[in-house]
C-alpha cells in the first residue's frame, strides 16, 4: 500500500515574546527574496543595521499582548490543533505541519516524511489565496528539498483555493452567525496586503481575494454594504488598497456605525487578527464616532475547516 503524507504550512512565528526571538523569526522572514525583492548586498545592511533593532523591543511587547501563558503562539497552537484534527479524520495519512521562518521547518518536516517513506505527498500552504510572497515561497522550499535528493514522492502541491466550496462554506457558517448575532450597518472584508509593485508585476493575489469576497456574497446572498480592503503593510513603500485602517476610519463619517469585520486570508489567529484587527482598528472604528465594532473569529480549529482541509486533501489524489 503507498504511505500517504499530507503537510500543512504556515508563516511562522517567534518562539517567545522576546526582542531575540522576534529578531531571529523576522530575520529569515525578511531575508527571503520573494518577500523582499531587492539585492540582498543592498537590503541586508538595512534589514540588519536598522530594522531589526528598531523593531524588535516593540514588536516583542506586541507578541506580549495575544501570548497565552499555556498555549503560547496563537498561531503556533491553532496549525497544530488543526494538523491533529486533519490527523484524525485522515488515519490514512501521516499529517504534520511546518512553518516557513521559524520550527518546525518545512525541510525537517519533510525529512520525516522521507524517514517514513511516504511516497505520495500532499502539501497545503495555509493561504487560501496565492501570492508569490506566500505559496510561491512554499513550493521554493520544498524543491529545493528534493533538488537534492536521489528519491522524491509523488507531490500534490496545493496553489490556491480562494474558492473552494468547503472553504467558502466554513466561512459562510462563521459569517452568518455574527451577522445574524450583532446586526452590523455594513461588512469588511479585511486580506492581508502585498506591495503594489507585486501586483503590478503580475502576482495574482488580489484577485483571488476579490473572488473570496464574491463567493461569500453569492453563498449569504448579502445585501447590506460591504468593503473590501487590505490590512499589515510594512515599510514606505506602497502596497495595495485600500487599506483597512483607512477603510475602517473612515465609515462613522459615511454613517456606518455598527461593523463586521471578517479577515478571510487568516485561517488561524496570530498578531493580524487578535491585536492589528481586533485592537487597534477597533480604536480607530470607535474614536471616528463609531458604535459597534466586532471580528468575526479565524477559522482556527472549527470543524467545518478541519473537513474544507480533509476533502481538499482527498481532491488532490
Amino acid at each position: 500500500m503507498t504511505k500517504k503524507g499530507l503537510l500543512l504550512v504556515n508563516l511562522g512565528t517567534p518562539q517567545a515574546p522576546t526582542p531575540s526571538a522576534f529578531k531571529t523569526y523576522l530575520k529569515k522572514f525578511l531575508s527571503d527574496q520573494r518577500v523582499i525583492r531587492m539585492n540582498p548586498l543592498i537590503w541586508q545592511p538595512i534589514l540588519r543595521g536598522m530594522i531589526l533593532p528598531r523593531r524588535a523591543a516593540r514588536s516583542a511587547q506586541k507578541y506580549q499582548k495575544i501570548w497565552d501563558s499555556q498555549k503560547g503562539s496563537p498561531l503556533l497552537y491553532y496549525t497544530k490543533e488543526q494538523a491533529l484534527a486533519v490527523q484524525a479524520k485522515l488515519p490514512e495519512y501521516t499529517v504534520r505541519y511546518a512553518m516557513s521562518y521559524s520550527t518546525p521547518s518545512i525541510p525537517a518536516a519533510l525529512s520525516e516524511f522521507e524517514h517514513s517513506q511516504v511516497q505520495d505527498l500532499t502539501v497545503i500552504p495555509l493561504y487560501p489565496h496565492y501570492s508569490t510572497t506566500t505559496v510561491a515561497s512554499v513550493q521554493d522550499s520544498i524543491h529545493r528539498f528534493y533538488l537534492s535528493r536521489q528519491v522524491a514522492p509523488n507531490l500534490h502541491l496545493v496553489s490556491d483555493y480562494c474558492d473552494y466550496p468547503p472553504y467558502i462554506e466554513a466561512l459562510a457558517k462563521l459569517l452568518q452567525r455574527d451577522l445574524t448575532k450583532y446586526q452590523p450597518d455594513c461588512l469588511v472584508f479585511s486580506y492581508h496586503g502585498i506591495p503594489q509593485s507585486y501586483s503590478d508585476s503580475g502576482d495574482p493575489y488580489i484577485f483571488r481575494c476579490h473572488k473570496t469576497t464574491q463567493a461569500l456574497v453569492a453563498k449569504l446572498k448579502i445585501t447590506l454594504p460591504y468593503f473590501e480592503s487590505y490590512q499589515s503593510r510594512f515599510g514606505p513603500n506602497e502596497w495595495i488598497k485600500p487599506a483597512t485602517d483607512e477603510t475602517i476610519k473612515s465609515l462613522p463619517a459615511k454613517g456606518y456605525k455598527n461593523v463586521l469585520v471578517l479577515a478571510p486570508s487568516f485561517v488561524s489567529d496570530c498578531l493580524e487578527t487578535l491585536l492589528e484587527l481586533n485592537e487597534e482598528n477597533r480604536h480607530y472604528f470607535m474614536a471616528a464616532g463609531g458604535s459597534s465594532y466586532h471580528v468575526v473569529s479565524c477559522l482556527n480549529d472549527d470543524p467545518d475547516w478541519i473537513s474544507a482541509l480533509s476533502k481538499l486533501t482527498l481532491s488532490m489524489q
